[in-house]
């Protein structure tokens, strides 16, 4: 039988070697003598902070030790949730996932473990430790995944939110997932969880789906706005709310069913829809945060109503959304982008020439490329399709107009952020628009195009593998 060591041995052997009494160590690592001897003759289980102060005192990195003491305290004894919280805490802390995994698989097989390390994951989840968290929530969702309970629907939850990411095919595949789990949710849950569920399809380009997230988001909403203000009802302190204002789930539904109209083409329709959320005298609430987000949307409406009609063929409107562009916030360069988008799919479905344009808007183009860094599943997921979007327009226009140099450039710009994201479509479409102009590409830029290309598969068949080949 294979002979496990201990910590303790560790300890003592140490002791020995550099000839120190119980008494001059406890001096050196911060504890008192009856600690460290209780601790060496086995009599008292140790504490990670413990093991966290005998580690530094021996000169070894931090968690040096983690191993054993899972094998000695963990897998070889009950398990204690007061000794493995707050050593979960501090693995989460060193970044020592595969311990974490170790803990999990040595106590998951009670569920009465269950919420204590759902209530972990969503104290490590809040603190922004996420690869951690995924952890537990993964194994809590396992443990659970026949109970049909809330906490296995937040746990998917928050699995999908942590999983989104560059990848647009995991996250199509992290959507289709959770998606079932969202009518487990608390009601209030609903909402966000559909509201980041329509702007990931938003991303992905998935309308009808989008389409019917903004409507269940909709109806959820109105239900619970006509709730909340119900005469006899008292909204208590600490009952659940949701990210935004309810009203603005309303709102939103009507933003995103007109993103579904104007991708189809009805811009009739889609402006519509646009009048809808820009009217919205029939809110309620009349303190700052909802006069924040009123005036937000009826930005919007202006903004969009602009581009309904620009892309409907009203091309006089340009000069006037430009300047709506230019007064944007500065805060908000993304939003000021995304808009600016629009002016170069107009300019190449009406030929219209926006040299001028595009220089006034130069530094500000500069910037497109850079990935925007918020917790908000909008500016996670769509402002990156926008960038490699707006590259492709981009190069589009130039290309066409015979300005070879900034076409090319601003088209590899979008073949690279396509790449990332891993749209298909857009990459697909990069390709083709080279190739109709390589003839203009001087040999450096073939170069590139050729490298970058050959690396792509590459990597395609280092992950994906290929078929065998015969002579």
């Amino acid at each position: 039988m294979k002979h496990t060591p201990t910590i303790r041995a560790e300890l003592d052997g140490y002791l020995k070697q550099e000839g120190l009494s119980l008494s001059q160590f406890g001096q050196v690592a911060g504890m008192n003598r009856g600690a460290l001897s209780a601790i060496v003759t086995g009599n008292k289980p140790m504490s990670v902070n413990q093991l966290d102060l005998i580690t530094e005192a021996m000169g070894l990195p931090e968690g040096h030790f983690y191993d054993l003491f899972i094998e000695n305290y963990i897998i070889d004894t009950p398990p204690n949730m007061r000794r493995i919280e707050p050593f979960l805490y501090r693995c989460a802390e060193l970044d020592k996932l595969d311990a974490i995994r170790r803990v999990v698989g040595a106590i998951m097989d009670n569920l009465l473990y269950s919420p204590k390390l759902f209530d972990i994951a969503e104290t490590l989840f809040a603190q922004g430790r996420h690869a951690a968290a995924l952890l537990l929530y993964e194994s809590v969702a396992e443990a659970e995944k026949y109970q049909h309970s809330e906490r296995l629907a937040v746990c998917q939850y928050r699995i999908f939110t942590i999983q989104i990411g560059d990848d647009q095919s995991r996250n199509m595949k992290a959507s289709i997932l959770f998606e079932p789990y969202v009518e487990r949710l608390d009601e209030i849950d609903q909402l966000d969880a559909l509201k980041d569920l329509a702007n990931v399809y938003r991303s992905l380009r998935k309308w009808d789906k989008v389409d019917e997230m903004a409507r269940q988001m909709r109806a959820k909403a109105e239900i619970q706005y006509s709730l909340q203000h119900q005469e006899k009802r008292k909204f208590l302190d600490d009952e659940k709310r949701t990210r935004g204002p309810l009203f603005g789930y309303i709102a939103y539904a009507d933003l995103l069913c007109a993103s579904v109209c104007e991708a189809q083409g009805d811009y009739q329709q889609a402006l519509q829809y646009t009048y809808a959320y820009a009217d919205l005298d029939w809110v309620k609430e009349d303190d700052e945060d909802t006069k924040h987000w009123v005036n937000l949307f009826s930005h919007w409406a202006v903004g969009n109503t602009y581009v309904y009609k620009l892309l409907s063929g009203e091309i006089s409107l340009l000069n006037d959304y430009v300047e709506y562009i230019a007064t944007t916030s500065a805060a908000n360069e993304n939003e000021k982008l995304s808009k600016l988008l629009n002016v170069i799919i107009a300019a190449n479905q009406f030929s219209i020439d926006v040299d001028d344009i595009l220089k006034r808007f130069e530094t500000l183009i500069a910037t497109f490329s850079q990935q925007p860094s918020s917790d908000d599943m909008y500016t996670r997921q769509v402002i990156p399709d926008y960038i490699a979007w707006f590259g492709y327009e981009l190069g589009f226009y130039y290309l066409h107009r015979g300005k070879y140099i900034d076409g090319f450039k601003y088209l590899m710009n979008a073949m690279v952020k396509s790449h990332i994201i891993n749209n298909e479509t857009y990459f697909i479409n990069c390709m083709g628009l080279f190739v109709r102009f390589q003839a203009h590409a001087v040999p450096e830029t073939k170069a590139e195009y050729f490298n970058f290309i050959e690396r792509v598969w590459e990597n395609n068949v280092q992950k994906n593998g290929t078929f065998s080949h015969r002579d």
